[in-house]
């Protein structure tokens, strides 16, 4: 489906961050190990969170409710079917966690595929943990889905991530609820930290100490309810629309403001965004709560940034962003260590950079990242998705604060994680 995003007027108004993509998984996944019944609310009904329920029934979980309203009814974390087959569509986040839980069920064999685009998505970086710990993963070409995972007795490891992911440290930390021993995760630098956060709430003791993450074995985990917040990442499109089109003034209701998903946020104000709202103080004690706040953004003039390594993993879906504020900002933008954007739905680093430049930005990709140099805006044009719903949502963007307008092609692609982008996006519009 392509879509038409014209020049418009200022934004304003409200729009409601829809359900957090990364704690939906975590939710549907966590409940299906609990003992006893969860509710979940403000579950997010986007195409990727549907395959991660679809997935955790297909394991022996009852699954209730419609909307965005669950009672998920797990099976126990000792006891889930030891046979299925797992299509996981187009959910990288799904392939990644939920491998550490079958991994550590001895007996079991489970076999993970999905779309063309997972198909592309190496799981090495998981493989390698848990075969240390003592899983057997077969995997197309060594390294690729559809891969299968056989369960087994696993030992408890200390793992240093070469590459701050936190998709690969809640592999590993689900993996040592099952393992005899302690296992450690220790991290280059701080990731998000849903999975920990949700443990916690779930009775499991969770060690962190510095860049060290740690769990020992669990007979089984409990939890009652999980409340998802408001997306940041998701949001984070109409900060950005608000921060490009002049005259907006947009307020973002009930955005979770964890500290480990807000660093786009920081990397806009360095570049001179001003916000009101409260967000969690980086390095926050580790708490089952999730934090959330109405973020109020305004339109305002932009200057080039650094973004360093260190950064990225706590800004990494919105990075595409950052791009695109760079388009506008006076002077140069560097993002530099990100090449996790190369294995995201699309090469986030390639398809931003013929993105952007199609539409009249000077930009240009290297081996971890981009550079961009600010030309006070774009001319506008044809943008391609590749299937990729960030991509699709920086094109709708993009159109609205170009010369011309942008023509996203493929714009069902944000329906994986946002359905009411389009519409969200347009009540905010003055004609």
């Amino acid at each position: 489906m392509n879509q038409t995003f014209s020049p418009s007027g200022p934004l304003r108004g409200s729009a409601v961050a829809p359900p957090d993509k990364s704690i939906s998984h975590r939710a549907a996944l966590l409940s299906a190990m609990s003992r006893r019944p969860v509710h979940v609310s403000n579950y997010l009904r986007g195409e990727d969170t549907l395959s991660t329920l679809a997935a955790v029934q297909a394991l022996g979980a009852r699954v209730r409710g419609d909307g965005d309203d669950y009672i998920i009814e797990g099976t126990g974390l000792r006891d889930c079917a030891r046979a299925a087959e797992i299509d996981v569509g187009n959910a990288g986040t799904l392939m990644r966690l939920l491998p550490g839980w079958l991994a550590g069920l001895p007996g079991g064999r489970w076999t993970l595929d999905g779309d063309d685009s997972i198909r592309r998505r190496p799981v090495k970086r998981i493989a390698e943990p848990l075969r240390g710990m003592g899983a057997r993963i077969d995997a197309r070409d060594g390294r690729l889905p559809p891969f299968t995972v056989q369960g087994a007795q696993l030992r408890g490891i200390e793992y240093e991530l070469p590459v701050a992911s936190a998709q690969v440290k809640s592999c590993v930390l689900l993996a040592g609820l099952l393992a005899e021993g302690t296992t450690t995760v220790i991290e280059p630098v701080p990731s998000r930290d849903h999975t920990e956060r949700m443990l916690v709430g779930a009775g499991i003791e969770v060690q962190r100490s510095g860049s060290r993450i740690s769990v020992a074995t669990a007979e089984d985990i409990f939890l009652e309810s999980i409340a998802v917040p408001g997306d940041p990442s998701s949001a984070a499109f109409h900060v950005a629309a608000a921060l490009l089109v002049p005259g907006s003034s947009v307020t973002v209701a009930n955005m979770g403001t964890n500290w480990t998903r807000t660093g786009f946020l920081r990397i806009a104000e360095r570049m001179g965004a001003c916000f009101e709202g409260e967000l969690e103080e980086p390095g926050a004690r580790l708490t089952p709560n999730e934090p959330v706040c109405d973020l109020r953004v305004d339109f305002g003039e932009l200057r080039g940034t650094v973004v360093e390594p260190g950064e990225v993993p706590l800004a990494i879906d919105e990075l595409p962003l950052v791009a695109l504020l760079g388009c506008f900002a006076e002077g140069e933008t560097l993002v530099r260590g990100a090449q996790e954007l190369r294995v995201k739905e699309s090469d986030r680093i390639a398809t931003v950079v013929e993105g952007l430049t199609a539409l009249g930005g000077d930009i240009e990709a290297t081996e971890d990242g981009f550079v961009v140099r600010g030309t006070g805006g774009l001319r506008g044009g044809r943008l391609v998705a590749h299937g990729d719903h960030r991509l699709a949502m920086l094109g709708a963007v993009a159109g609205l604060a170009s010369r011309e307008g942008v023509e996203v092609v493929g714009m069902e692609a944000a329906a994986v994680s946002y359905p009411r982008f389009s519409a969200d996006l347009a009540q905010m519009l003055v004609n």
